[in-house]
């Protein structure tokens, strides 16, 4: 009974120590996951982040950064993490990973009723250039399938102006982020077309391999509850027309 005591003396000091701890959480200006409006940093990914903070009592500061600077950052600070992050092969063993927080479909879009017609990924080899913004999940991949075509641009502005004009026939996005990109160029779902939808895409909350394992998967335990009582479909819900579908978690 002593020796059971005293662990557990143990293991309530460890869990205070552990939340005592700062957490950092960096987030870029990525509409409707995270932006700044009015002041306030706001959007689905940020409360689901939020809410995550009060379920788990961390002390927590999120912060809007570059996505390339936070990307550093998060594989080189301990009590970091970055969101939202889509978790792929190539990143798999850089982070600690708790999600998925959103989940989605990254497709080829051209203008409607331009006339194209794309069955397979690699009919868009028979277009000039395909372009990419460089940090993007999507470009990793698209480069990993060899495609001869692909391009990398900076930001998605860059690409979704090059699309506006012409410069460009296709389109790559991810269907929660689709609206509010070609919105910030004065365009409409309506004008596009989905052409081939190549890959999912599930949204993770990436923490730095020197955050505490145990911290992550109090996150990770704390996501699964707001899974389970219906909070983090009301949140999906209010920021997304299309059904919510994260019917299980991945651990």
């Amino acid at each position: 009974m002593r020796l059971k005591l005293c662990f557990g003396v143990l293991l309530l000091g460890y869990c205070t120590s552990a939340l005592a701890v700062e957490l950092r959480l960096y987030t870029e200006e990525y509409r409707p996951l995270s932006y700044i409006e009015n002041g306030k940093l706001t959007g689905m990914a940020v409360e689901v982040a939020e809410m995550l903070i009060q379920r788990t009592g961390q002390d927590t500061r999120i912060k809007l950064e570059p996505w390339t600077r936070g990307y550093y950052r998060v594989q080189h600070e301990a009590n970091s993490g970055l969101f939202a992050m889509v978790r792929t092969p190539e990143r798999e063993a850089l982070f600690q990973w708790v999600g998925p927080i959103a989940q989605g479909r990254t497709s080829v879009y051209a203008r409607r009723g331009a006339g194209l017609t794309i069955h397979r990924l690699k009919d868009v080899e028979r277009f000039s250039t395909l372009v990419v913004p460089k940090q993007w999940y999507s470009y990793e991949y698209l480069r990993g399938q060899g495609l001869k075509n692909l391009y990398g641009v900076p930001t998605p502005q860059h690409m979704v102006k090059m699309f506006k004009h012409g410069r460009i026939e296709l389109l790559v996005a991810s269907n929660l982020v689709l609206d509010d990109m070609l919105a910030q160029q004065g365009m409409r779902r309506d004008e596009v077309e989905l052409q081939y939808t190549f890959m999912d895409n599930n949204s993770y909350i990436g923490f730095s391999k020197r955050t505490d394992p145990a911290l992550v998967q109090r996150w990770q335990q704390a996501l699964e509850q707001l899974n389970r009582d219906g909070s983090l479909q009301r949140v999906h819900q209010r920021w997304f027309s299309e059904p919510y579908s994260l019917e299980a978690l991945a651990p």
